[in-house]
């Protein structure tokens, strides 16, 4: 398998009054293509700010970030973005779909930013809604839809171009234990058919369906634990 994130040596510093702060104090991961990572930490971790570095919405201070192979440590925030859009999809907690636009509009949402043509980019997102079983409400609006409705709309966009990473921040907190283990399946199915996922979860259980658990203390990885561990991680 081939790495799809290196990370070497990664600081993330801010200053606060006379102090320095490390949200992120020397940390080394790698992560293959195929992966399935839940990654995990207390508030104040770090957890969030490795999440941020490994979507490209943030730089580290110090260190080499290396995505597919090209180093990202040190583009400007044009560049990052073209990355972001290009390679990596975001599931987030609360959806963030847009209210006046269809199921299948926001699914189209990130090859409109790409550039893709009106005809292909509805095709692509009729496509991704189909693997999360909601092709029926593609004129649906948001406020329409149900809350494991609209976080399967959110999955549909992140992988509707296809990227490299699917990345979800806790992604069944907002749900009800029905609608969690109905999005779990579409991760582990993702995952099946060859998705790299990398997920940050609050939930042990939720994390027991990754190949890998780590977890983040101090800014620092303090745990990195396989699938066929039967070690449960305790963030508190």
């Amino acid at each position: 398998m081939s790495n799809v994130v290196t990370i070497t040596g990664v600081k993330k510093l801010y200053k606060m009054g006379s102090e320095i702060v490390a949200a992120l104090n020397g940390v080394d991961l790698k992560i293959d293509s195929g992966e399935f990572v839940a990654l995990m930490g207390p508030s104040g971790s770090g957890k969030s700010t490795l999440m941020n570095i490994l979507g490209c919405l943030d730089r580290p201070t110090v260190g080499s970030y290396k995505l597919l192979g090209q180093e990202v440590s040190h583009l400007s925030d044009d560049e990052l973005a073209r990355i972001r859009n290009k390679t990596i999809g975001f599931v987030f907690q609360n959806f963030n779909l847009l209210p006046k636009l269809t199921s299948l509009e926001n699914v189209a949402l990130p090859a409109v930013y790409a550039g893709v043509s009106t005809k292909a980019r509805l095709s692509m997102a009729m496509d991704a809604l189909k693997k999360v079983s909601l092709s029926d409400r593609a004129e649906h609006l948001p406020s329409e839809l149900s809350g494991g409705q609209r976080q399967r709309v959110a999955i549909a966009r992140a992988i509707a171009m296809k990227p490299s990473i699917i990345m979800a921040d806790e992604p069944t907190g907002n749900l009800d234990t029905k609608s969690t283990g109905e999005i779990m399946e579409i991760f582990r199915d993702l995952h099946a058919a060859g998705s790299t996922i990398i997920l940050v979860t609050h939930e042990p259980d939720i994390a027991q369906a990754a190949d890998r658990q780590i977890l983040v203390k101090d800014g620092q990885i303090v745990k990195d634990i396989g699938k066929d561990s039967h070690e449960i991680i305790d963030i508190v």
